[in-house]
C-alpha cells in the first residue's frame, strides 16, 4: 500500500506561516529584550493546517469510499460521491489512487489489516490454559465485530464487491483472508479431536465462515440481538454447547 508523499507548504519571504506571531524589531545591540523574547514551544512543533490535512485526507477516502461502496455499490458510487464523502473535491481522491478500483483494492486491504488486528489482540486476550470452546468463542466475537461493530463497512465490501477485483487483487486479498482463516484452524482440531466438533475441521472452517458472513445481510444493531447473544447461539450451532 502506498503512502502519499508528504504535504509541503511554502511561505514567502514576507509573509507569516499560520499560528506564528511576527518577530518584534530587535533590542540594543541585535539582540532581544528579555520581555519580548517569544516563550518556547513545548513538546512538537504545532503542524501546518495543510500538513493536517494532507496526512488525514487519504485516510478520510477510504473510509468514506468503503461506506459509499457498501450503501451504493462499487458500480454506483461516483468519483464526485467519494469527493463528497471525504470533503474533498471531485477529483482530489485519485491523487491519492490511480483508479476507483485501486480505491476499492486499498479499501479491502485496509479491512483484512485492521480484521487481523483486532484477531490477534482477541486470541491474545484468551488465557494460555482455555479451553478450545473459549478460543472460539473469542474468535467468533471478534469477527462479528468485524462484521457488524462500529465502522464495519470494510469487509462486507470484500464480501459484495469481490467479483469487481481483477485477478492480481483477487489473489493478494485471498493471501490475507488466507492468513486470517489459518488461524482458527488449531481451535478448531482441538475441538474435532476433543469431539465437540463433528465435521472436519477444514470444511467446518467454510462452513463456520459461510454462516457468519452471511449476518451482514439480515443483523441490524436495532433489532434484539446482541452481538455477545450472537456469539453464543453460534457457538451452540457450531458445538453443540454455548
Amino acid at each position: 500500500m502506498s503512502k502519499p508523499s508528504p504535504a509541503s507548504a511554502t511561505v514567502d519571504a514576507g509573509a507569516t506561516a499560520p499560528g506564528i506571531s511576527p518577530s518584534p524589531p530587535p533590542g540594543p545591540r541585535g539582540r532581544r529584550s528579555a520581555a519580548t523574547l517569544p516563550g518556547r514551544p513545548r513538546g512538537r512543533p504545532r503542524k501546518l493546517d495543510s500538513e493536517l490535512d494532507e496526512g488525514n485526507r487519504r485516510r478520510l477516502v477510504i473510509e468514506g469510499a468503503a461506506r459509499l461502496f457498501r450503501t451504493k455499490g462499487f458500480a454506483a458510487a461516483s468519483t464526485r460521491d467519494i469527493a463528497a464523502a471525504a470533503g474533498m473535491r471531485g477529483g482530489s481522491p485519485f491523487y491519492h489512487f490511480e483508479s476507483k478500483n485501486a480505491l476499492l483494492y486499498v479499501v479491502m486491504q485496509e479491512g483484512m489489516a485492521q480484521a487481523a488486528q483486532s484477531q490477534q489482540a482477541a486470541l491474545d486476550r484468551v488465557p494460555a490454559d482455555a479451553a478450545p470452546r473459549e478460543r472460539l468463542r473469542a474468535l467468533i466475537r471478534n469477527h462479528f465485530e468485524v462484521l457488524l461493530g462500529p465502522g464495519s463497512d470494510f469487509i462486507p465490501v470484500m464480501l459484495y464487491e469481490w467479483r469487481s477485483l481483477n485477478d492480481a487483487q483477487r489473489e493478494g486479498i485471498s493471501e490475507l483472508t488466507g492468513a486470517y482463516e489459518a488461524q482458527w484452524m488449531p481451535t478448531l482440531r482441538a475441538l474435532h479431536e476433543a469431539g465437540a466438533l463433528k465435521a472436519d475441521p477444514r470444511t467446518a472452517r467454510l462452513f463456520i465462515f459461510g454462516a457468519l458472513n452471511w449476518s451482514v445481510q439480515w443483523f441490524s444493531p436495532r433489532g434484539s440481538q446482541s452481538l455477545d447473544g450472537l456469539t453464543a447461539q453460534a457457538l451452540a450451532l457450531f458445538t453443540g454447547e454455548a
